[in-house]
């Protein structure tokens, strides 16, 4: 068994830390075993949260995680598949994945750490950075209007497109539930806080 939620290298009071334990408490109560699923992660701060979660994983290039779970449920239906990436990571660098991803309509549960801006690489805009917010690549304000996912998931097929908040734990693990019964693909954005953001 990996180590618990006290070891994960984060900054403190990231939002990552409660989407976790809401990801370990919807496998637990929907009895998926660590067997029966793989949770695969692109880069970035959310990147890790695979390793926090038994089970089979794997850490993919920036902004990949989807086509690589594409390929796991493709090879193994049976499995259950979750994504995860954060805005910078699935809305910027994966955004062609992640249109071809709800056309496709596979299996898979895409969970995105919503935290507005690329933390990892200390701070620059993001797509869901918000207008006037200053960064290191908008020190003036950011003057491009956040990206709208949802919208844009559902226009292209996707018929579970949800945004909730890593605060509301309670809830948020209900809706990681309620995505992963899902039988198509389910895009679940979490609006997370990042205490080092605004910060650098």
């Amino acid at each position: 068994m990996r180590s618990g939620l006290k070891n994960i290298q984060r900054c403190p009071w990231c939002g990552n830390f409660l989407i976790i334990a809401a990801i370990k408490s919807a496998f637990e109560e929907l009895g998926i075993e660590s067997h029966q699923r793989v949770l695969v992660s692109g880069i970035g701060c959310s990147g890790k949260a695979p390793q926090y979660i038994d089970g089979y994983a794997a850490e993919t290039l920036h902004g990949r995680a989807l086509p690589f779970a594409t390929w796991v449920k493709l090879a193994r239906p049976d499995m259950t598949v979750m994504a995860m990436g954060w805005d910078g990571d699935g809305y910027g660098i994966g955004m062609g994945h992640f249109i071809h991803a709800c056309r496709k309509n596979l299996d898979i549960t895409y969970l995105v750490f919503d935290n507005e801006n690329y933390a990892l690489t200390t701070g620059q805009a993001s797509p869901m950075t918000s207008l006037g917010a200053k960064t290191k690549t908008t020190p003036e304000g950011n003057t491009t209007p956040p990206f709208r996912p949802l919208e844009l998931a559902r226009e292209a097929g996707c018929q579970f497109a949800k945004q909730w908040f890593s605060k509301d734990l309670k809830w948020l693990k209900e809706l990681i539930k309620e995505a992963i019964l899902h039988p198509w693909f389910a895009l679940l954005d979490i609006v997370q806080d990042c205490p080092s953001f605004k910060r650098w």
